[in-house]
């Protein structure tokens, strides 16, 4: 459905984008993570061409996009700030890409009344788009793209400005939404929780290029680089030498899967991968706990070596100042490229 090819965009001599590639099947739901700056926006800019690429192309089912404006391209745009008409009511929002398609009157009603029922705002259409709450504004927003039937839906940010709760559920609800319809979905977030809900495949960028792409499982099980293991939140890194499936580390000694890349490098450890003790291996300290809803982060300093972090259940977590041994679980290690 979507492709880039060498797509570069510079503003003044930096490059936001460098030469990048990118597939987006039929029916494929890909999210695009990365830090402020990293060029995320910018990309999705490009592909709905609202910013000229100085280099490569945007192919749209197969065809390129260069010389086609944002208005041709059938493409759906969702902005995190909504953008809503507020001088019209739900209706007139929904309904306004079919009123530049030139849709009838009755036709359009019907299309409306589908897409609210379809968004969970059921007869809403005379309500003023002002009353409505930061989730029903989301909703109509979310209904007036898909309006015009868009062979592809760019989302910017779209649950940016909602509040956890509301954010965690209207995600499910747009997954289950987009599967029905067979919706072809290229998504702009900073938030990896709503990126791995959402997605059949994350893109991770840094610095105008792609650091890893794949799917949610496969990204968070093997992150390509120390970068993105950071970027999604994992600090547990250490220096690492792998001599077969036996890793040198500041923290001593520590299993690796059999196959891990030999040599000097990288090594990362899971939190979910470093298993408290009585006693037994690596003597650490107790230094902080956060808790986390259904677990608690625990803070752990060692005799040497930088400090680690360990997931606990609720029960189990060890208190601030307490002596603990630490061992490490093979299948949360990760020797890194």
């Amino acid at each position: 459905m979507l492709r880039l090819e060498e797509v570069t965009v510079r503003f003044g001599e930096r490059p936001v984008l460098d030469a990048v590639d990118l597939a987006v099947a039929e029916h494929e739901t890909v999210c695009v993570l990365g830090p402020s700056g990293s060029g995320k926006s910018t990309l999705l800019r490009v592909v709905a061409g609202l910013q000229r690429a100085d280099a490569g192309r945007v192919l749209l089912a197969g065809k390129d996009q260069s010389a086609v404006p944002t208005h041709r391209r059938g493409v759906g745009l969702m902005f995190q700030d909504h953008q809503l008409f507020p001088q019209r009511d739900v209706a007139g929002n929904v309904a306004f890409g079919l009123r530049m398609r030139g849709t009838g009157r009755a036709e359009s009603a019907r299309r409306v009344a589908e897409l609210l029922e379809l968004v969970g705002l059921p007869g809403a259409q005379r309500r003023p788009v002002g009353a409505l709450s930061g989730g029903e504004q989301q909703r109509v927003a979310l209904a007036r793209a898909l309006a015009p039937e868009p062979r592809l839906l760019m989302l910017d940010e779209p649950l940016g400005q909602l509040d956890r709760s509301l954010r965690e559920r209207l995600v499910v609800e747009l997954r289950s939404l987009f599967g029905r319809l067979g919706t072809t979905v290229l998504a702009v977030t900073h938030d990896q929780g709503e990126a791995f809900a959402l997605a059949d495949r994350v893109v991770v960028m840094r610095d105008g290029h792609i650091a890893q792409a794949g799917t949610p499982l496969e990204v968070w099980r093997r992150p390509a680089s120390e970068f993105v293991a950071r970027f999604l939140g994992f600090d547990n890194v250490v220096e690492a030498t792998v001599r077969g499936e036996r890793a040198q580390t500041p923290w001593g000694v520590l299993p690796v899967p059999a196959g891990s890349r030999q040599g000097d490098g990288r090594l990362l450890v899971r939190p979910a991968g470093v298993r408290l003790t009585a006693g037994e291996g690596l003597a650490c300290t107790v230094t902080a706990r956060t808790f986390r809803g259904d677990h608690v982060v625990v803070r752990l300093r060692p005799g040497s070596g930088p400090e680690l972090e360990a997931a606990c259940g609720l029960r189990e977590a060890p208190e601030v100042g307490a002596d603990v041994g630490v061992g490490f679980a093979p299948d949360e290690v990760v020797v890194l490229p």
